[in-house]
């Protein structure tokens, strides 16, 4: 049988690139977003995670064997030009809206008798980043969010984990990687020696939806160039 998936933002950057993942690897793909998807094969809800509506998943499957949850911000200003509206949007799209999907399908995820969740946090909330305060407050609370529910509902065979990445290519990234100097800097930033493409972070979510994956709960998993656990010389 087929896996159904609901990957929430699979109309560009990490979802989109998931999305193409998975599909070849025959799962069943449904996305939420406010825009669809240019994927052939997937089922498309529209959904907005600043307003998030839990009836429009009443149409999804019985049985849903993973969520990944994409939708972020990169919202960077010094601390005292955050704004509370800064931050309540942040946390709003960042947390709230997860909270908002995993509430509406939890019963589909517990029929599934084995089923994975992938939530998005990112390296600044280990190491500290300046300019960084709103989008890490939120994200450190989806790092919390995680090993919560991995341990709340492990014995529903849930597992859930947390995917941790530093600057990756995306349209949400595309002001920070704009000019060849940008990205020559954030290349030096990074022990590896350059910053992350979406294929990099969709490739080890893609895993951790899978079966492959199956003792893996309760992580956060930096994938990040080894900029949160390298110290440069």
């Amino acid at each position: 049988m087929s896996k159904n998936v609901l990957i929430v933002g699979a109309s560009s950057g990490i979802g989109f690139e998931t999305a193409k993942s998975l599909l070849s690897k025959g799962y069943n793909i449904f996305s939420a977003s406010r825009n669809q998807p240019d994927l052939p094969g997937i089922s498309h809800l529209t959904w907005d995670a600043q307003n998030p509506d839990a009836s429009v998943f009443a149409s999804l499957p019985e049985e849903i064997h993973g969520v990944i949850y994409c939708p972020g911000t990169i919202n960077l200003k010094p601390f005292n030009r955050l704004t509370q509206d800064d931050f309540k949007n942040d946390f709003q799209i960042n947390v709230l809206g997860a909270v908002a999907i995993l509430q509406a399908v939890l019963p589909k995820l517990k029929k599934a008798d084995g089923a994975s969740i992938v939530l998005f946090s990112t390296v600044a909330v280990k190491i500290g980043m300046g300019f960084h305060a709103s989008v890490s407050a939120s994200k450190g609370a989806i790092e919390g969010l995680t090993l919560s529910l991995a341990a709340e509902w492990s014995s529903s065979k849930i597992r859930v984990n947390c995917v941790a990445p530093s600057l990756t290519d995306t349209p949400l990234a595309k002001n920070l990687l704009s000019t060849d100097e940008k990205k020559e800097a954030s290349n030096k930033r990074h022990p590896i020696g350059r910053f992350g493409t979406s294929t990099d972070i969709a490739n080890i979510t893609a895993f951790l939806i899978s079966e492959e994956s199956s003792w893996i709960t309760g992580q956060i998993l930096g994938v990040d160039g080894g900029m949160g656990s390298i110290k440069m010389m």
